[in-house]
């Protein structure tokens, strides 16, 4: 299929175990496959589109049938830490990818819901069954986890480089 290899990365955004991944997307394809009749094409990348919001409603559903997520809300104190995201210039995107899959399952599946998906907090809220503040908590810490994250690479690579220079 022409779409797989997309429709894969999708899912693993949200889901880590690569078999877990095969199953999430055979349902995904089922239900691909019995709603093509409901596809309307609206020009170029639509039905990429329309497949992708399929795939991640079904990772959705396995996670809540998994019950891999736990989400708690921002103290006050969290709330008002203002974010400073660190420089990603000399980060590899694929970096950045792996360390976005080692978030624990609520954070990363909210990130990806509100930066990759471009979804609300309010639509987030009501696809997780949870509050809009619940989501926004989460999406700041993820962002703060992984802007931590970020910077234990660059400080470990920064040091490999000098290592190497000067070894």
């Amino acid at each position: 299929m022409l779409h797989i290899r997309y429709l894969t990365a999708v899912c693993s955004r949200y889901i880590l175990n690569p078999e877990d991944v095969k199953d999430v997307l055979q349902d995904s394809f089922i239900k691909i496959f019995s709603a093509l009749n409901t596809f309307e094409f609206r020009g170029s990348g639509s039905l990429r589109s329309w497949m992708s919001r399929i795939v991640v409603n079904e990772s959705l559903k396995f996670l809540k049938r998994a019950r891999t997520f736990e989400f708690a809300e921002l103290t006050a104190v969290e709330d008002t830490i203002p974010f400073e995201g660190p420089d990603l210039d000399l980060v590899p995107t694929g970096v950045i990818y792996e360390l976005i899959r080692q978030l624990p399952d609520g954070y990363r599946t909210i990130f990806n819901l509100y930066i990759i998906e471009g979804k609300s907090h309010k639509e987030i809220a009501r696809m997780l069954n949870i509050k809009e503040g619940t989501s926004a908590s989460q999406l700041h810490r993820a962002k703060a986890m992984l802007a931590s994250r970020i910077i234990e690479y660059q400080s470990t690579f920064e040091t490999l480089t000098v290592w190497k220079t000067n070894g």
